[in-house]
């Protein structure tokens, strides 16, 4: 195994971007197989309506997973907030192993807080409050329960609601709150923060309780796809999938 953690987010795999599935195709039988580690923090999917959906590309996706997974490679998966139907049949089929919506993580010796990101989102109040409701098991419960063409329409209409939402919303409001990014860190006793969802990649170094910090923004796959790389000797790059 290749002694190395990889890290993506913000992928939007859906029928309508062949052109990004193909990038996470190749990526996963060339780029990932063999590595330690891969963490998928969230919104692989564009809209995911259940594990009993496996029009293209899910199926593709499934398959490709359970391919590296079954060379070795352990895979992570946590929930965005377009994928937070995938579930446990999901983890069945492609050997990934489901995270909660913060988890540490040993980076070869380095302590990791990853997460998918909207949580630290805290000034996007209507979007807090929707997330509280929908991310319930009774509202889960109910949306699975209808037919799969039922759920095809709903995932339509959310993408549509969605884009309109985020036209009235400002920049600075659906990003990481600051004093959220640090109060995580300090709950998490970590200074290393590792997260997507707000397609602003960058890497933000600052001081927490008199201690360097940083946080590393992964960044969506459009058109191009980019990794964070994290080696066994502590070094870090990105890597851009093309």
């Amino acid at each position: 195994m290749k002694p190395e953690t990889l890290f993506i987010s913000d992928l939007h795999l859906s029928a309508a971007r062949p052109d990004i599935t193909r990038r996470f195709l190749g990526f996963i039988q060339q780029r990932a197989l063999g590595v330690e580690r891969l963490y998928i923090l969230g919104d692989l999917f564009d809209a995911y309506i259940g594990d009993d959906d496996n029009a293209p590309p899910n199926r593709q996706i499934k398959l490709a997973l359970r391919k590296v997974s079954d060379r070795g490679t352990a895979v992570f998966f946590q929930h965005g907030n377009r994928d937070f139907l995938l579930g446990e049949d999901f983890c069945r089929e492609t050997g990934a192993t489901l995270l909660g919506d913060y988890a540490v993580i040993d980076l070869y010796g380095v302590p990791a807080l990853v997460t998918h990101g909207d949580l630290l989102c805290t000034d996007d109040i209507p979007y807090q409050e929707a997330r509280l409701r929908v991310r319930s098991e009774q509202w889960k419960s109910d949306a699975l329960s209808k037919p799969l063409w039922l759920r095809q329409v709903y995932a339509r209409w959310y993408r549509f609601k969605s884009g309109l939402d985020k036209s009235k919303k400002t920049q600075e409001i659906m990003d990481a709150n600051p004093q959220t990014v640090e109060a995580v860190l300090q709950h998490h006793g970590v200074r290393t923060l590792i997260h997507g969802h707000t397609h602003r990649p960058a890497l933000h170094r600052f001081e927490l309780d008199g201690q360097p910090a940083r946080r590393f923004v992964l960044a969506e796959w459009n058109p191009d796809g980019q990794v964070l790389c994290w080696h066994k000797d502590g070094s870090w790059g990105l890597e851009n999938i093309v």
